[in-house]
């Protein structure tokens, strides 16, 4: 077991929490990780403009303000050498404001949202909302990219009493389309504190235009999702748990940016041989296939830019196999109450380690030798390990890990922290998990070269 306090594991916890709080959408999460790689000295680089890397620098670019990949380059790395990548994604299940949203029914004015990967929706009903996300506005001759995120509950999906549906607890099957609508005001109200103009804009926008101080006409798109107004916070009645929405996959993106940030420090890259990279990519929870997701040829075409090398044509394709990526990703703890879903000799514990999530159907990415890497590295790191399998008679969810090691060929390890609740609108972990996953991250970076220079085969 590592060797840290009880006052250590809560201060890191209390930090992470202090993230989470700022991120309600993926674009707010690459915002704050930008504020914290800048303060740290990171350099920001444009996808568009030639890159002048130099050893023991530090870079981070982004895409579509959703997707960020930062990198610290090893004082002794040349062309050729290996990658040492950790990557996570910075979207969650959600409810999203569809283009025409506004609905009225009834004496309600409602808003039109679309279902967002394979949420848990049932959670979504009676709870404190609001709207968070990005608008595209006209500033003059530009387009400003404005974040907007309305800190207090401006909606609802109110549940339907027991005594209009008496078999709500044995069979509670929401029709996604009608029953998920969220009530934003009466249209009684609307009318008596804004007039009746036939011509007014729906009361969302306008909402959103007094938040940003922005007309209308100024809107020309915007990308919004619902999120809890509940703020994440530590539970439980020894303060151990850490009961938050967007664990899945916040917590990976947080520490793994702080461990990348922490290893830097001291002059941590003059002796490392490799690039240190984190990269936070959007769109997991659909399936990664976009312009910013890992399905995307972003992540290699960063990696073929950073191994061109005048004096070797072949210097990617030597990077690739002394490479390596953990695909971190929030892995599911034993149910208490459902203890007969987790297969008998693989159930994750919380606060016995981060977990390493194999398949042998490729839904993870781990391989015999990726965990022995790992687990070389989690020994190094006093960080405890755990392993997960799925039953034979339950599906098998997946990551970004089997997209990157079969785009890349690059060895790849699918870990996560051990999580009740996933996907539900409010998630549950341990505060031990967010030291834990820092600690082994910050140890792989600084190690793996040393560890891959071990393999006797």
């Amino acid at each position: 077991m590592a060797s840290y306090t009880k006052d250590a594991v809560q201060t890191a916890a209390k930090q992470f929490l202090q993230f989470i709080n700022k991120s309600p959408s993926p674009y707010h999460a690459v915002s704050e990780v930008k504020k914290r790689l800048l303060a740290a000295g990171f350099a920001e680089l444009r996808e568009s403009e030639p890159w002048h890397i130099e050893q023991k620098q530090k870079y981070f670019l982004t895409r579509n303000q959703s997707t960020l990949i930062a990198f610290a380059v090893g004082g002794n790395f040349q062309a050729g050498n290996g990658f040492s990548i950790v990557g996570a994604h910075t979207d969650s299940p959600c409810l999203k404001v569809k283009p025409n949203f506004d609905k009225e029914k009834f004496g309600y004015r409602s808003v039109g949202v679309e279902c967002y990967g394979g949420g848990t929706w049932h959670t979504w009903f009676d709870r404190d909302l609001t709207i968070a996300g990005r608008i595209l506005v006209k500033a003059g001759e530009q387009i400003d990219h404005r974040l907007l995120f309305i800190e207090r509950p401006i909606l609802r999906v109110p549940n339907i009493a027991i005594h209009l549906q008496r078999d709500m607890n044995e069979k509670f099957c929401p029709n996604k389309e009608t029953h998920l609508q969220p009530v934003l005001a009466t249209t009684v109200q609307e009318q008596l504190q804004g007039g009746e103009e036939k011509d007014k804009m729906p009361l969302l926008f306008t909402l959103i235009c007094n938040e940003l101080g922005v007309s209308r006409e100024d809107i020309l798109s915007y990308d919004l999702c619902l999120a809890d107004t509940q703020p994440a916070v530590i539970g439980g009645a020894l303060n151990e748990f850490l009961f938050s929405p967007r664990l899945d996959n916040l917590l990976n993106t947080y520490t793994a940016v702080e461990a990348l940030i922490e290893s830097c420090e001291n002059d941590g890259l003059r002796e490392d041989p490799n690039i240190r990279m984190v990269s936070l990519f959007d769109n997991e929870e659909v399936g990664s296939e976009s312009a910013q997701g890992a399905a995307s040829s972003l992540q290699e075409w960063i990696l073929r830019r950073l191994s061109v090398s005048s004096g070797s044509l072949t210097a990617f394709e030597e990077a690739m196999p002394k490479s390596y990526m953990l695909s971190a990703d929030q892995a599911h703890a034993v149910h208490p109450n459902y203890s007969e879903k987790h297969e008998d000799n693989h159930r994750a514990e919380l606060h016995k380690g981060i977990v390493i999530k194999i398949n042998s159907n490729q839904r993870y990415a781990t391989t015999a030798i990726t965990s022995a890497i790992l687990k070389e590295v989690g020994k190094r790191a006093q960080v405890p390990l755990q392993e997960f399998v799925v039953r034979n008679d339950s599906p098998c969810g997946s990551t970004i890990g089997p997209i990157m090691a079969a785009k890349l060929g690059m060895p790849t390890a699918d870990i996560g922290a051990p999580q009740l609740s996933m996907h539900s609108i409010r998630e549950m972990c341990c505060t031990t998990s967010v030291m834990q996953c820092i600690m082994l991250y910050k140890e792989y970076f600084k190690s793996y070269p040393s560890v891959y220079a071990s393999l006797n085969f």
